[in-house]
């Protein structure tokens, strides 16, 4: 079954910088109406939907991040040029020759502008570029620029999602690929019941910290947890085959660790069993570098709870043209129903 292209675009095109989620947020809402027994949004600003379960003796949590990386307006000078920090973890030399939105009074474009090359010396040349080269031309005076941003406004990434082949690219697919995937799990639930009552988590400023899954898991206390992300899909030229953590179009990817989680070695064997049976195409994941808000699900509670992560393999990740694989998309969506649904089916004592 084709997935919906045109909420996947919706859904990364939107903006939503860490602390900033209000517009993704809303999207969500909207998409999700009528698609779970309760829905609410925490005093963080994480939009929680309770399915209810066979059984309400234990609890499963599933948290897909809404927040993108994205920048903070520091400083306007007297040429009207905009300063910023950064929201996330940003490769500096990605963000030449791109276009950002400052979403202000009312949203205006910028470009990213930084030393042209025909003037650097030859030592400048050499050096790799930083973060602090960078500022956003807006295109206006001073006079203009102040009338429309001012220091805190928010600042998003622009680029539009295109299909290429069997893939999608666009920004931000980290993580609203996810978003996308829980948004479409809770639709697939309609006519089928979770074996426990199954709390869908859209989460707040992972990308500075897991904060908002911290904050939903504490209250939740969930009993068994999901954490939906993507991952390093580095299946490309230059590549070494102990280096490529999973590969596009080669199945949904089972986290085993990251660099803030070793996934309960139950979990991962009960996604592997159910991915067999419900022949799900899958690959395993381990992410030497990054973490993702199954580290909030697992231990932010008394005992922590028994935990994985369903990922889904990403070219380009922290950039504007991040790639996913449509069939890795919907194995995404099939592994996470199926697993709602199967708790019982698992012998979890050992």
């Amino acid at each position: 079954m084709p997935i919906n292209v045109d909420l996947l675009a919706k859904i990364c095109e939107v903006p939503g910088a860490p602390g900033f989620e209000k517009p993704i947020r809303d999207l969500v809402l909207k998409e999700i109406e009528g698609l779970a027994d309760e829905i609410r949004v925490d005093s963080m600003g994480n939009v929680v939907a309770l399915k209810k379960g066979t059984s309400s003796e234990k609890k499963t949590m599933a948290a897909a991040h809404m927040d993108e990386i994205g920048f903070i307006v520091t400083h306007i000078d007297d040429k009207g040029f905009v300063r910023f920090n950064p929201l996330g973890g940003f490769d500096p030399k990605t963000l030449s020759a791109q276009r950002v939105i400052i979403h202000g009074r009312e949203d205006v474009i910028g470009v990213m502008g930084s030393k042209p090359i025909h003037i650097m010396s030859p030592e400048e040349r050499g050096k790799n570029v930083k973060l602090t080269d960078f500022f956003i031309d807006l295109g206006l005076p001073k006079s203009e620029v102040v009338k429309l941003v001012e220091v805190g406004d928010s600042i998003t990434r622009e680029r539009k999602l295109i299909e290429m082949g069997e893939c999608v690219n666009v920004k931000s697919l980290d993580n609203r690929a996810s978003v996308f995937l829980l948004v479409e799990a809770l639709r697939n639930l309609q006519d089928k019941t979770p074996t426990y009552d199954f709390y869908a988590v859209f989460t707040v400023q992972e990308e500075v910290g897991l904060r908002g899954a911290n904050a939903s898991a504490l209250e939740i206390q969930p009993d068994f947890g999901f954490g939906l992300d993507t991952t390093i899909a580095y299946d490309v030229p230059g590549s070494k085959p102990q280096e490529r953590c999973t590969e596009l179009g080669k199945g949904v990817g089972i986290k085993i660790m990251d660099s803030s989680t070793i996934c309960d070695r139950r979990m991962v064997a009960f996604l592997k069993d159910l991915a067999g049976k419900e022949a799900i195409t899958w690959q395993p994941e381990i992410l030497a570098a990054g973490g993702t808000d199954t580290a909030g699900l697992q231990r932010m509670s008394p005992g922590g709870s028994i935990a994985g992560a369903i990922s889904i393999p990403t070219r380009h990740i922290h950039q504007v043209i991040e790639m996913c694989h449509k069939s890795d998309l919907q194995g995404g969506i099939d592994l996470l129903v199926a697993a709602v649904c199967n708790l019982d089916s698992w012998d979890w004592s050992h």
